[in-house]
């Protein structure tokens, strides 16, 4: 294991969400745009005073962070783009820490920002990557929902989950959405009988197993502490944080991914165990990357996810609460923000600043990431544990 340095001196402060929604005809940049002006405002920051950009989309073409810089009359310092989906939360965060610990940034904002309307998505699916368009496609490929029946069922064939086993994760975290205004199902209560009862969409995946596209973005501040502290701002510390790419390459079909090749290092950064968190927050586009992510990440052995699900709750008043706001599966899919929802309600959860309910005495936060699939697997991983600080 190699020694990492720590991320001390370093804070995540002011989650900020710009609410869902199912349709938009608002380009990419409004979305970013409007999460950059709430940091600012709950913040009390000028924007000159944000000198650090970090950012990702699906849609925006072909424009990248220097182009919002342009959009937003910016001149940063340090900028950087992360096109990895569902791990760009983690990552901006951990490229974020360092640039304040090594003097090119003194504020970072992290955003992620996506619009949604059938051309988008259409757009997304058919142009996702090379390997997707050369590889994958000549045979059929049906986009996500073909490619995550694909891991879903070798999961259920390898270790004996039911579709009932991954309805225990949708339910939970539909309950956890009712009182977050901002989850577009939270409102629509789901139950076990409703969830086995849905419609197939690629079997064995039904209705509840999909993340529902919409448009969002979600966003937070990294800084010193002392500056924190300054800005009278409830934040968090970094105790630990790893990412892995293209993990486990030569396994025929996911069942693992590189949460489990470095978790030991993660923990020992923490100085703590998977049995001190208090929530948990995973990238969650399928019920079964949920399973994965609870068995890699330590809470349980590999395949016994299952077992997991049958004995311990997820829900926000459980003995192990998961996803907490919902998830994307109750509050949908906004593009790239879905990789940052996880940091985003964690800080929320141990600063005091949730959209609905919140974990009791919540101060130990691990949030994960899963992103960029390609046919039987997503090729980026990781996950950070952030400590509440306090004012």
């Amino acid at each position: 294991m190699t020694s990492v340095q720590d991320f001390a001196g370093v804070a995540v402060a002011v989650p900020v969400t710009v609410p869902y929604s199912r349709f938009s005809d608002r380009a990419a940049p409004w979305w970013i745009g409007s999460a950059l002006r709430e940091l600012l405002k709950q913040s009390g920051l000028r924007k000159e005073e944000i000198d650090g950009l970090a950012a990702t989309s699906f849609t925006m073409g072909n424009d990248t962070t220097v182009a919002l810089t342009e959009h937003f009359d910016m001149s940063p310092r340090w900028i950087e783009w992360l096109p990895t989906g569902g791990a760009s939360g983690v990552m901006a965060l951990r490229r974020a820490a360092r640039a304040i610990q090594s003097g090119d940034a003194n504020v970072v904002a992290c955003i992620a920002g996506d619009t949604a309307n059938p051309e988008s998505f259409s757009k997304l699916v058919a142009n996702f990557s090379r390997f997707s368009d050369e590889s994958a496609r000549p045979y059929g490929a049906p986009g996500p929902n073909g490619v995550f029946a694909l891991i879903t069922a070798n999961y259920m064939q390898r270790f004996g989950a039911t579709r009932a086993d991954f309805g225990a994760i949708a339910v939970a975290q539909r309950a956890n959405a009712q009182g977050n205004a901002n989850a577009l199902l939270g409102s629509k209560p789901l139950d076990l009988d409703g969830y086995l009862a849905a419609p197939p969409i690629a079997e064995p995946l039904h209705l509840f197993d999909c993340v529902m596209p919409c448009a969002g973005a979600e966003a937070f501040l990294v800084m010193s502490q002392e500056k924190a502290a300054s800005l009278g701002l409830p934040h968090a510390i970094i105790k630990g944080a790893i990412e892995r790419h293209n993990a486990f390459f030569s396994d025929p079909v996911a069942t693992r991914g590189g949460w489990l090749q470095d978790r030991d290092q993660l923990y020992a950064q923490a100085g703590l165990g998977p049995n001190e968190v208090d929530c948990v927050q995973v990238y969650d586009d399928y019920p079964v990357i949920v399973a994965m992510q609870l068995e890699d990440l330590g809470f349980c052995d590999k395949g016994e996810a299952p077992q997991l699900l049958r004995s311990r709750s997820l829900r926000v008043d459980g003995d192990l609460p998961v996803n907490t706001c919902g998830g994307q599966l109750s509050c949908g899919q906004a593009g790239a923000a879905g990789g940052f929802l996880p940091v985003v309600e964690a800080l929320r959860q141990i600063t005091g600043q949730t959209l609905g309910h919140r974990v009791a005495d919540a101060h130990i936060a691990l949030a994960s990431g899963y992103g960029m699939v390609v046919h039987d697997r997503c090729l980026a991983t990781g996950a950070v544990i952030l400590e509440g600080a306090g004012r």
